[in-house]
């Protein structure tokens, strides 16, 4: 098992070697995004659940259900419970954005290392410039992947968030 898990990590140090230091960058943003995904679907399928039971069971233990202030008590109540669901999407969702940027970044410093070797070097090390090659064409292929698992995901969490709203809504009865 150890002797497994020094080869994925030799894997891993080949790669990030390959792409330059952008890489580590493109790594640390898909670690942060996956970490703060992970922790809302944590919150909406056991925190929520049961703080919606709550919501609920306090609601129906009301007496008054149908004046104005308790609608308002309500809709206040809700909009609560809402904001906690969606409470650090939008880091999410910046996130994502960010890596095919990050990704590029690392396109064009890998385009500025061919550029130096041919300056230095000529057009004739085609070795050296395939080292730049790599750098510029790894991360952009790291960052574009870092973005399509956050999208998938986080639109399938946002999918999760509203039908989760929308049976709380249901749930608390309006008249």
């Amino acid at each position: 098992m150890m002797l497994y898990l020094m080869d994925i990590w030799a894997s891993v140090r080949g790669f990030m070697a390959a792409g330059g230091d952008i890489l580590w960058l493109v790594a640390a943003v898909l670690f942060l995004m996956w970490v703060l995904m992970l922790e809302r679907y944590w919150y909406v399928n056991w925190v929520a659940p049961k703080a919606h039971k709550q919501i609920i069971a306090t609601w129906n233990a009301r007496e008054d259900r149908h004046s104005w202030y308790a609608h308002r008590i309500r809709e206040a109540w809700v909009s609560q419970a809402s904001q906690e669901m969606t409470a650090r999407m939008l880091i999410i969702k910046t996130l994502v954005a960010i890596c095919p940027m990050i990704g590029l970044l690392g396109t064009v410093t890998g385009m500025v290392s061919v550029f130096d070797v041919m300056a230095v070097q000529g057009t004739s090390n085609a070795r050296l410039m395939a080292a730049g090659i790599s750098l510029a064409t790894m991360p952009t292929m790291a960052g574009m992947v870092a973005a399509l698992s956050g999208v998938f995901f986080s639109t399938r969490l946002d999918a999760k968030m509203k039908i989760r709203m929308e049976k709380l809504k249901d749930r608390l009865p309006q008249h």
